[in-house]
Parts: structure tokens; C-alpha cells; sequence
């Protein structure tokens, strides 16, 4: 029975000993690909982010210019001298400064929403294992503007 045993023990050791080359190329293999993934996933990232930056900084600077020309067109409504005439151009003020926020709103949610999809599809293309993308916290981007 113990040379059974011991008989048995050294065709397990053997066994091992061959496959052990085997797993090892196969988590080589693995990793290699991996990183590459991750990298690729990476790089979409930074292109989004770098787009997603882009957008902001543009929303921004719209939104400032609107109230600016908001700000210099209600000055000019008040240097009028009739009810009408300041009613008038305040009026004309707002509207302007509402259609210029709303249309950098727009192209802030059209620009983001690009970015986004873009990274999806690049991420997609990179078939990185499950994980490794943060798709997953695009609800955490600034949606109301």
C-alpha cells in the first residue's frame, strides 16, 4: 500500500512539473495582455478627460461672456431716461443672457455626452477585463448645467 501511495505522490510531483511551464506561459501571456488592455483603457480616459476639460473650459468662458455683455447691456438700459425705453432694454438684457447660458448649457451637455460616448467605444475596443473602466461613475459628472 505505501508503494501505491508513494507511486501515486510521484505521478502527481511529474505531472506538476510538466504543467508547471504551462501555467506559467499562460499567466505571462495573460498579464502582458492585460497591461496592454489597461493601458489601451487609459488612453481612452485621458482622451475623454481631455475632451470633457475642453468643454468645461468653453462653458465657462460662455457663460462668463453672457453675463458680462449682461452686465454692460443693463448698465446701457439704465442710462435711459424713459420708463419704456429701461423696461425695454432690461428686458432685451435677459433674454439675451438667457439664450446665450442656454445655448452654452447645450453645447456643455452635447460636448460631455460626445466625450463619453467616444471613451465607450474606444474602452470597448481595448477588451480589458471587467473592472478596469470607471463608465460606471459618469453619473458623478456635472449634469445640470
Amino acid at each position: 500500500m505505501r508503494n501505491k501511495l508513494v507511486g501515486i505522490s510521484m505521478f502527481f510531483a511529474s505531472v506538476l512539473l510538466v504543467a508547471s511551464p504551462a501555467f506559467a506561459l499562460t499567466t505571462t501571456t495573460t498579464t502582458a495582455s492585460n497591461t496592454a488592455a489597461i493601458a489601451c483603457v487609459g488612453t481612452a480616459v485621458n482622451a475623454r478627460e481631455t475632451a470633457i476639460d475642453t468643454a468645461i473650459t468653453t462653458h465657462n468662458q460662455a457663460v462668463s461672456d453672457a453675463y458680462t455683455a449682461r452686465a454692460t447691456a443693463l448698465q446701457a438700459a439704465y442710462t435711459s431716461t424713459t420708463n419704456a425705453a429701461v423696461k425695454t432694454a432690461v428686458k432685451a438684457a435677459w433674454a439675451t443672457f438667457n439664450k446665450s447660458v442656454k445655448t452654452a448649457n447645450t453645447a456643455w451637455r452635447t460636448a460631455r455626452n460626445s466625450a463619453w460616448t467616444t471613451f465607450r467605444t474606444a474602452a470597448k475596443a481595448c477588451k480589458a477585463p471587467a473592472g478596469v473602466s470607471d463608465a460606471a461613475n459618469a453619473t458623478s459628472e456635472v449634469v445640470g448645467q
